[in-house]
């Protein structure tokens, strides 16, 4: 399948099925996807702790509960907690040493790039490196992670919803995270009981409000061709609702026990 087919078919899954359990290979198969993934300065502060539902203890499933949508929490086989290492940043410099030693970080002789990192670069960093443990660039390349962890679940057939949390620094506690840590998000995966669209494309704010070219006050110019070769290429796919998903809403609350009514 191509990338353009996997970006368009890959939504949010809410609906996983309780019952059957992910294999530990294809949590490692995500995780692998998002340690590929860029980071700047080749810090690599992304971390996470997985937890499986069947081999979790009580408290470590008392303490990944969230305010809402607990019931996907409680439902998921595994729950995978992102969270940013901002020690990370103390590593900085060897890093960067190991992408000069790459051939990944400037030009000329190694020599002269160990010599330049040594006496311009580093400095720099070291002059600022408690600012770059603050909430900012690393919380956007982990995001980089992520997403490629969750394509990955896409590819090997799992579904996965990522839920913020207001409990962040109690489940850093709770689950005896270092103090360094920032826990990012809480990842649901499973296998998915609804189907693969979701009840289709949800709602998208007009391409022409999102995005600019050269100043504030000129929209990025959408050209047509390109949605309709995207289109060809179903990263496109049919706007919600789809025919049928209110009957598919209805029959997963009553399968996977959902109670009440409204929003779920």
């Amino acid at each position: 399948m191509e990338l353009r087919e996997v970006i368009g078919r890959r939504r949010s899954i809410r609906f996983v099925r309780p019952y059957q359990p992910v294999e530990k290979e294809k949590i490692q198969m995500m995780l692998e996807a998002a340690r590929l993934a860029s980071h700047w300065g080749n810090v690599q502060s992304l971390r996470a702790l997985v937890v499986f539902r069947d081999g979790a203890s009580p408290a470590t499933l008392e303490a990944i509960q969230a305010p809402v949508a607990g019931w996907q929490i409680r439902n998921a086989p595994v729950v995978i907690v992102w969270y940013i290492d901002t020690a990370a940043v103390d590593e900085q410099s060897q890093r960067l040493r190991e992408l000069v030693d790459a051939g990944a970080l400037g030009f000329g002789s190694v020599e002269k790039r160990r010599e330049a990192l040594e006496q311009q670069l580093l400095p720099i960093f070291e002059g600022i490196r408690e600012s770059l443990k603050l909430p900012g660039l690393g919380e956007v390349d982990c995001g980089q992670g992520i997403a490629q962890a969750t394509l990955m679940a896409f590819e090997l057939g799992l579904g996965t919803c990522c839920l913020g949390t207001p409990n962040g620094e109690q489940i850093r506690a709770a689950l005896k995270l270092p103090q360094s840590a920032r826990v990012l998000l809480l990842q649901t995966v499973g296998y998915p009981a609804e189907h693969w669209e979701a009840g289709g494309q949800r709602p998208r704010q007009p391409f022409e409000k999102l995005f600019q070219m050269n100043s504030y006050e000129t929209p990025f110019p959408r050209s047509e061709k390109v949605v309709e070769q995207l289109r060809e290429d179903k990263m496109f796919t049919a706007p919600a609702p789809l025919p049928g998903r209110e009957a598919e809403l209805d029959y997963l609350k009553r399968a996977l026990d959902l109670k009440g009514t409204g929003l779920i």
